[in-house]
């Protein structure tokens, strides 16, 4: 197949590329634990090549799941094809990148900790707001990192020469800040900077054309974007990903077949959903901003959402997410979550109905009270539905907050 231009077209043949040859036309589900061994000898090498990070080789054994399994392999392709999509679209050299999927993103995330550390560098430099996941990873300082929270402008000010990573997440999770991917680059120098590109996925944003080593996703949300399958992955250069081959083949991280052909099932409409989600998520928080019960709208495509200009540069749009502040606090927040009938109350996001929860009680509970969403602060994730629809159920559930 010629290579595509468009990410659409792309995300709907990516990784999928040895699907005539084996005579299928839909991915297949490889559910082995274990795996055929041709000898000892051979079945060693390929034991330690997978082991220590390396990648299964042609015609040897993949010999147990936790190395390697080919259904996984498929989602990893496809993946790295697509974060880097508009790099190979200008005539950039990609074959240097590739794709490492985890059980879970937060499995994601610590694997790129835990590579870091091992490779004697015990602080991180990270800029709230994080999901709150990853905030408390880093706070607890499980890995034996200590971090620094900083603002963005202040990132080249806080490294050391003890500094191994650099943790953003933009937009930011769950007031949709915007950061400047370039300029965070720049700051960092020769550390490598970790983007959580969950929110944006790589419709929007493809972090590694502004130089970022790791693009890491909570594939759960977006990329799989049905509610239905758990996963991380991570898009890094070949260097970095034996590192965390070896960090998930130890710890036994590795994403379930399963788990990963419904998430490679979703590629090809990804797109679709995103921009779909997206054009209905604008009309919504320009809606919001009438409401008088609520006092501030966060959404990147809203009058002063793009302070940076970085929609258009960065980010091909202003994505499906939105939080809003209750004039009224947590009260507030709590009567519209209960009085809604449509909308979904529910922790996650990106899948195919609309998401509507409590940052501060819920995702971002353990984070530092400092750096805690406020009380009044909802998070939507706004799904297909149509715009009437979702304004509707708003509506009823606001006339009920007094």
């Amino acid at each position: 197949m010629t290579k595509p231009i468009s990410f659409a077209t792309l995300a709907v043949h990516a990784g999928r590329e040895d699907l005539t040859a084996l005579g299928v036309h839909a991915l297949p589900i490889d559910l082995s634990t274990t795996a055929p061994l041709v000898d000892i000898d051979s079945g060693g090498q390929a034991y330690e090549v997978m082991a220590t990070g390396g990648v299964h080789a042609g015609q040897s054994s993949t010999v147990y799941r936790r190395l390697w399994n080919t259904t996984v392999a498929r989602f990893e392709s496809a993946m790295a094809q697509l974060e880097t999509q508009r790099m190979a679209k200008a005539g950039k050299s990609v074959s240097e990148f590739q794709a490492v999927a985890f059980g879970t993103g937060m499995a994601a995330i610590s694997a790129v900790c835990l590579s870091r550390v091992k490779a004697g560098k015990n602080h991180v430099v990270a800029v709230r707001p994080l999901y709150g996941g990853t905030d408390h990873l880093l706070a607890s300082e499980l890995f034996g990192a200590s971090v620094s929270f900083v603002e963005a402008d202040q990132i080249a000010a806080a490294i050391t020469p003890e500094t191994g990573l650099v943790v953003v997440e933009t937009p930011a999770n769950p007031t949709l800040q915007l950061l400047d991917l370039a300029d965070i680059v720049s700051q960092a120098g020769d550390v490598p900077v970790m983007v959580d590109n969950t929110f944006a996925t790589p419709v929007l944003q493809q972090p590694l054309e502004f130089g970022v080593t790791y693009v890491v996703h909570s594939a759960t949300k977006y990329i799989g974007g049905h509610g239905d399958a758990m996963g991380g992955v991570v898009v890094t250069t070949e260097k970095h990903a034996v590192e965390l081959r070896q960090v998930r083949a130890i710890t036994g991280a590795l994403l379930d077949p399963q788990s990963a052909y419904l998430l490679h099932r979703g590629l090809p409409t990804l797109s679709i959903r995103v921009l779909t989600a997206q054009n209905t998520a604008s009309e919504l928080a320009n809606w919001f901003l009438t409401q008088s019960k609520i006092s501030d709208v966060y959404y990147p495509g809203l009058p002063g959402g793009d302070a940076k200009g970085l929609i258009g540069k960065q980010m091909q749009g202003p994505g499906a997410m939105i939080a809003i502040n209750m004039k009224d606090g947590f009260e507030a927040a709590q009567t519209l979550c209960k009085n809604l009938s449509m909308i979904t109350h529910a922790v996650s996001l990106g899948s195919t109905d609309t998401l509507i929860q409590h940052p501060a009680g819920l995702t971002h509970r353990p984070v530092a009270s400092e750096a805690k969403p406020g009380q009044g602060i909802l998070r939507i994730s706004v799904g297909l539905e149509s715009a009437a629809d979702l304004i509707a159920d708003f509506e009823t559930a606001l006339n009920r907050v007094n």
